[in-house]
């Protein structure tokens, strides 16, 4: 047998095992947890997990969690847990979306046109932000592409600018987060480079006109 922790790192009375193959071998409190996840219908929360497969804390819902995806990983499992806004979810790896996409037309369901992809690109990186300055930075007309964000349920408005005629303000929601499979706003790509830099232009954004029309 392969030890995935040491001998002294126990859980539930029982040593955490992974075979050569990376198979694991599942005592009761795994076997549970892995049970919740796969028929959840979203993201839970540790708490909940904790509660619903009856486990000690949150603590050992992380153990578990990143014991399982060892093994997923090391015996290439289609499916790996992953932490988002709302909580941890088992998710398809990212590499079988083309397939699962023409599988289930989901494609037609989640497309983002290049203008809508750009305009919630600007919003995300330069949240809060009034339409004004998207357009600024875009170059052209947005009030459509903010609209269709918003009936989406990818961008929310946050308030009001203290300035001339009080425009709104703009931010990515939670929908947006659970979308892409974020747990934060720092994990998307640059964002520490990108976010609410002064005379930010189109050019300097992550998403050109190609990567636009498939990223979602």
């Amino acid at each position: 047998m392969g030890w995935l922790y040491p001998s002294s790192r126990r859980m539930a009375g029982q040593d955490l095992q992974l075979t050569n193959e990376g198979g694991l071998i599942r005592n009761p409190r795994i076997a549970r947890l892995e049970a919740v996840l796969m028929i959840a219908d979203g993201a839970i929360s540790e708490r909940k997990l904790a509660q619903q497969a009856r486990l000690i804390d949150g603590a050992e819902v992380r153990q578990i969690i990143d014991l399982l995806n060892r093994s997923y990983d090391l015996t290439r499992s289609a499916f790996r847990i992953e932490q988002t806004a709302s909580g941890y979810q088992m998710l398809t790896r990212s590499s079988l979306a083309p397939w699962l996409d023409r599988l289930h037309n989901r494609q037609a369901e989640m497309r983002l046109s290049a203008p809508m992809m750009e305009t919630l690109t600007v919003i995300a990186y330069q949240q809060p932000v009034t339409r004004a300055d998207v357009e600024a930075i875009r170059g052209v007309q947005c009030a459509e592409m903010i609209r269709q964000l918003l009936d989406r349920g990818l961008i929310k408005i946050t308030g009001e600018e203290d300035s001339l005629g009080r425009p709104f303000l703009y931010a990515t929601s939670r929908q947006f987060l659970l979308m892409f499979g974020l747990r934060q706003l720092r994990d998307l790509p640059d964002f520490d480079r990108l976010s609410r830099s002064e005379h930010q232009s189109q050019s300097e954004l992550p998403f050109d006109d190609s990567d636009a029309a498939t990223a979602a």
